[in-house]
């Protein structure tokens, strides 16, 4: 079951006045993430301790050792004087002894210390995974919300559309569109009646100006033989 089903079906199991006050599973699911950061961020902190825990129990065990090496180390020297005459028997076998002791202390706490060691390792091992999936989840719930957002929107603009065109009453805009062609079909009838009232007062002012300019140019005429007649031309 994904994560935003799981969100659902806490809604659904809510009581109704809780679900009216969470009615955007949208916002309800990036509250959801923002917890699951939270949690990361928490999980994150308590990586961290354990990892400075296991450094810590890892560094104490290495002195632990190095501190055993260091006692036989020392016997040894005790010895080496014992032998060279440098050191009386009783006392450097006394000393050597101690030392010894030391380092068998010091080889079991090393001992101790090397299991916590072990331990808080796999401990953070662990965590380490854990917050790994935690946030692998967080990254594919994101994803998932993006594509859910996008989604919603697409859903809720074609929701819109198709409420508007389920508004719409086909047979009175049909009406009004064959009301709009007739206005067309009158209007442009009217302006062809108006070019052939246009077009006919222009050719009777034609003809009249025609006619008037024909008898100026007889008259014209008649006047220069009349001239020329006078003139013995």
């Amino acid at each position: 079951m994904s994560f935003f089903q799981r969100v659902f079906k806490n809604v659904q199991s809510q009581a109704h006045s809780v679900m009216d006050q969470l009615d955007d599973p949208i916002k309800l699911s990036e509250q959801g993430i923002r917890d699951l950061k939270k949690d990361l961020q928490g999980s994150m902190r308590s990586l961290a301790q354990v990892k400075a825990i296991t450094i810590r129990f890892k560094k104490d065990s290495d002195d632990q050792k190095k501190l055993a090496n260091d006692y036989e180390r020392k016997a040894m020297l005790l010895l080496q004087k014992m032998k060279g005459g440098d050191l009386q028997e009783a006392e450097a076998e006394r000393l050597a002894t101690e030392a010894l002791t030391k380092k068998e202390e010091a080889l079991q706490r090393a001992g101790t210390l090397e299991k916590d060691y072990e331990q808080q390792k796999a401990m953070g091992d662990q965590l380490q995974a854990k917050v790994q999936t935690l946030k692998e989840t967080i990254t594919r719930y994101e994803t998932e919300l993006v594509t859910l957002k996008a989604r919603a929107k697409t859903a809720t603009s074609m929701r819109k559309i198709n409420q508007q065109m389920s508004n719409v009453d086909s047979s009175s805009t049909i009406a009004l569109l064959e009301k709009m062609k007739d206005k067309v079909i009158e209007e442009e009838s009217l302006a062809e009646a108006y070019g052939e009232m246009t077009d006919a007062s222009t050719t009777l002012d034609e003809e009249i100006n025609r006619t008037l300019a024909e008898t100026s140019a007889t008259e014209t005429s008649d006047s220069l033989a009349e001239l020329k007649k006078k003139m013995g031309i």
